[in-house]
């Protein structure tokens, strides 16, 4: 008798303990990506519809607005070439050197104003400014200063996507309560530990929602930089761009616009986004996201 009862409330117990286990659901993720991918699906065919409906319309002949199957046939056949790949390459190097210049320069800027009342009276309405002005207006000066090289493109994409992540960072450390602040001191939090376990922690959102706004500069001036200063050399999506431009090719011309904006698209989706979903996902926000 004991040893029946002994039993059930083994039994018993480990159905309460199995209420722990965490139960995988792959129905129901599948239909969670669904929901957020049909309505970008959607979007695509939209497009892709009042495209082909502007092409039928004959407001412009077919060798200005090529339709879009022919684009994308273009666009297959540059993707089995060695010399879109090396292009492609070259553009992802720039951006990713560039970013990265930017992500150093504008972290440091961001965290010496935030901290200093004399820094943000000095500068603080500089970084404003530089961020509102557009990236091209500095291709001139980066030009006479370095001459037709991949150093004058870097300093652009620097000086296009640092002020935003400087303002971001500045902004996010502006909005931590005063009280979390204080909590941190007294629990011994001060310098660099203050930094590391409390006020980057507090500011991350906003200041991924200003590495989030860098890249869109970043990527901007990027490519600005490339139709503006052609390296013959080192080939790239900008130049090939430019080539399209100036040979009147619009399928090309077409074919490598979305080639840029698939490039925004994913860096944005896959790292940033990413990023944010594990930021929500930490902080007890992400029941309702994916």
């Amino acid at each position: 008798m004991v040893a029946d009862r002994t039993g059930s409330l083994d039994r018993e117990l480990a159905g309460i303990d199995a209420l722990d286990i965490p139960r995988t659901e792959p129905t129901r993720r599948l239909i969670r990506i669904w929901a957020v991918l049909w309505p970008k699906l959607l979007a695509v065919l939209i497009v892709l519809g009042l495209w082909q409906a502007l092409v039928w319309s004959g407001i412009k002949p077919s060798y200005v607005i090529p339709s879009p199957a022919i684009v994308f046939t273009e666009l297959g056949r540059n993707l089995t070439t060695a010399s879109f790949w090396g292009a492609l390459s070259t553009t992802l190097q720039r951006g990713a050197i560039g970013f990265g210049l930017a992500l150093l320069i504008g972290t440091a800027l961001g965290m010496s104003i935030a901290e200093s009342t004399i820094m943000r009276r000095a500068v603080g309405s500089a970084i404003t400014g530089l961020q509102s002005m557009p990236s091209i207006t500095w291709f001139p000066f980066a030009v006479l200063l370095f001459g037709i090289t991949d150093t004058a493109i870097l300093f652009v994409v620097v000086l296009g996507a640092a002020p935003s992540i400087a303002n971001g960072l500045i902004a996010g450390v502006d909005q931590i309560p005063p009280l979390l602040l204080r909590a941190g001191k007294v629990l011994g939090a001060r310098g660099i530990a203050a930094y590391r376990h409390v006020i980057l922690p507090a500011a991350l959102p906003t200041f991924v929602a200003g590495l989030k706004q860098g890249w869109a500069f970043a990527w901007r001036s990027l490519m600005a930089g490339e139709l503006l200063v052609i390296i013959v050399a080192r080939p790239s999506i900008g130049t090939r761009l430019a080539y399209a431009r100036d040979f009147s090719d619009a399928p090309g011309l077409l074919a490598m616009m979305i080639v840029v904006l698939t490039i925004g698209i994913t860096v944005d989706g896959l790292v940033f986004g990413t990023v944010e979903r594990a930021i929500r996902r930490r902080r007890g926000l992400d029941a309702i996201h994916l």
